[in-house]
Parts: structure tokens; sequence; C-alpha cells
């Protein structure tokens, strides 16, 4: 199916495409303009405070085909493929060229160990192209103590983005980017909920368009746009295709809901951070700055990377019964250790609960080196059809 005519139709939708593949493109005008750009490896960098000291927060990601001449020089091979590709473009020189500062959080152990690594090549050869480097350590547990420890790194967090602007960051900055990630949140909330409909309106593929979108523009323009297409959104033709919801590993492309969508299924949700999890909790702004940041990213849905096998079966439970789901693709990385605990209980608990799972483990990174892939994935969306149909 890919991405449809009808989305390409709206202004507001083009927009956002356009950013998603041409991802420097506003990053790049920003820092020519004066701007400072804070690279973020790992999801739990608080944008927060990155557009509350006026600078602007972009991801990290992959690029698929690049040699990884870098990564195969200083990282084992046992490395997730996605950040080592990630690392690649650290220490290659690509990201010191595109910005000024790396802030890392120890979303993963994986990124914990890279951070590691990153700081001793640094230490070793202060010329190497490596941007200068924040370590945010949270303590992810949910208890009164952590939550005084994690407000304590937020609170250094916020010293070194003064640091790095230049500039004082007033509670009222704060709580005024609070917002405006508020509304984009809640602009996400809305293309969400159309995916979720009994007749889905927006596809998997044009979801991770509009959502990955945010992580390379300003956050006010998309939240901008994103309600344009949501308004655009009620008049698009509805999908009829079996109801996927995808679990594991993270998308940084379409290409593998377009896959999906191509041999009959839809991607309605995921739990991965270039999806539904990045807008699933608000900051709270009743509170005070550092405790509303707190709250937004320790209390969100729960990680694979960040919770028990038990946390993960009930996230991952309440997520299909939302959305509805009439599937669930586990879709994991080869080396991506992480998702794969909660894999076997997850696949039990749904499959007694009589949801189709797919199992997709151990695959290989970029998509295009999985042999018979789209065929496998036809297989199961039929499956899935199977289900409904005995229903």
């Amino acid at each position: 199916m890919s991405i449809r005519e009808c989305a390409m139709n709206s202004e507001a939708f083009r927009r956002l495409y356009e950013v998603y593949k041409n991802r420097e493109t506003v990053s790049d005008a920003f820092r020519k303009n004066g701007g400072k750009v804070v690279g973020q490896m790992g999801c739990d960098v608080p944008d927060e405070l990155v557009i509350a000291a006026g600078m602007m927060p972009v991801r990290l990601y992959a690029d698929e085909y690049r040699p990884l001449v870098q990564a195969d020089k200083y990282l084992e091979y046992s490395f997730d493929p996605v950040m080592r590709a990630q690392f690649e473009k650290v220490v290659d020189g690509t990201y010191n060229d595109r910005i000024d500062y790396l802030a890392i959080s120890n979303s993963t152990d994986v990124i914990i160990r890279l951070y590691l690594y990153l700081r001793e090549i640094k230490r070793l050869d202060p010329a190497a192209p490596i941007p200068p480097l924040e370590f945010i350590d949270w303590l992810f547990t949910r208890k009164m103590i952590h939550q005084s420890r994690n407000e304590h790194t937020v609170r250094l967090f916020w010293r070194k983005l003064e640091e790095w602007s230049g500039r004082t960051i007033t509670d009222n900055d704060v709580q005024s980017a609070a917002a405006i990630c508020n509304e984009d949140r809640a602009a996400l909330r809305r293309i969400s909920a159309l995916r979720k409909a009994d007749e889905v309106k927006v596809s998997g593929s044009e979801a991770l368009v509009i959502i990955g979108s945010a992580f390379f523009m300003d956050r006010r323009e998309h939240a901008n746009l994103v309600n344009l297409v949501a308004d655009d959104a009620q008049s698009w033709p509805g999908i009829d295709a079996a109801r996927i919801f995808m679990t594991g590993s993270a998308q940084e492309s379409t290409e593998l809901y377009e896959l999906i969508e191509k041999v009959g299924g839809v991607v309605i949700g995921e739990d991965h951070d270039w999806g539904d999890r990045f807008f699933g909790r608000d900051c709270n702004t009743s509170y005070s700055p550092v405790r509303a940041i707190v709250d937004a990213y320790m209390m969100r849905e729960f990680s694979s990377k960040k919770a028990t096998v038990s946390q993960r079966v009930k996230a991952l439970n309440d997520a299909v019964d939302s959305a509805r789901a009439e599937g669930v693709l586990f879709y994991i990385n080869a080396y991506e250790e992480a998702a794969s605990w909660d894999f076997p209980s997850q696949k039990s608990s749904l499959e007694s609960r009589g949801i189709a799972t797919g199992s997709f483990v151990k695959m290989l990174f970029p998509l295009s080196e999985n042999r018979d892939l789209e065929e496998k994935l036809g297989s199961f969306v039929e499956s899935v059809r199977r289900v409904r149909r005995d229903a």
C-alpha cells in the first residue's frame, strides 16, 4: 500500500513527508541561522529542556547501507545492528558536521556501552570528530527514592544545557516548552485514534511519517501540521486490511510497514519509540518543571529495555486490546537482547486469548538482507485473516 495518494494530496502531510525523508534539512537551516542542535541517542532525553534552552532536539538514526568502518574497528559484532550504524555516524564525523552536542540517555544497556566507548575514544584522541557528550543517568524503577534521584539527574542536564546554550533556563521557559510538546502529543493522539478506529483512516507507514517527522523539525510547526493532517484524514478512504499491532525493534523507516501493507495488513499501533510510545504521556504542567519531566519520561508506558517481563506482558495486552488488534507481529533484530526476553511470555499470553502472533526474531539489518520476508509476512497476515474468518 505504501503512502497513499490521498495522503500525498494533503499539503500538510507532504510537508511532514519531506522532513521525514530529508531529515537534516530543518536542523541544517537552524544551525546556519545561528541556532544550536542537540543530537539525541536514546529515547529518554527530555525534549522540553532542550527546547527551553532555545536549541533544537534531533534524533540520531541509522543509515542502512553506510559501510561500518568505525563500528567494525571499535565494536563487537554482537552489538545491536541499528546502534552500530548510529555509532558509525558519530565516530566518522557525520554528526559532528550536523549537531553541536550529543545527549545520551541510558535507555538501553547497549546505549550505555556506546556512551562509554565514545567517551573513551574522545579521551584518547581529543581531535576525534565526536561532539561534546552529556550522559543522562536515569533510574527506571518507580519508587520515591528514585524519583528524588531522577530529579537530581534532570537538574544536572538542565545545568549542562545552560552551559551549552549560554543562557539561563527559567521555570517559565520549561513550562512553555512543555506546553508545546503536549500540544504535539495531543495532535499525534488524534492520528492514533484514526489508526485504531473501526474504519482505519491512517495506515501504519503514513503514521510513521507523521510521528517520525517530529524528531527533525520545530515541534510547534509539527503540532500544527499534524492537526491539519488529522482534519484531512477524516475524509480519507478506509483501509480494509488485517489489523496488526507491532512490537519489538524500533522502525526508523517505513520499509517494514510498507511490506505488511503490501500483503494485506495494516499496522494500527506499536509500542516502540518511533511510534506510539513517543506521545504516550504528557508533561504535567501543574507540577514543578523538574518533577513534571521526571513524571513524563519515567511513568510512561513500559519499554522492553527497562521493565520486568510481567510488566511488559500486561502492557502489551493492554495496548493490543485498546487498538483492537487482530494479530501481533513480533519483529526483533538480531542481537537486540532486551526485547527477546519478553517475547515468549508475551506470545503465550496473547495466544491463550485467541490472538494470532507472528514471530520474526534474529532479523537482519538492513531489512533487505532477510530472505523471503515478504512471503513470510504474507503467511502471517493470512493467519490473522483466518482467525477473523473462524471467529
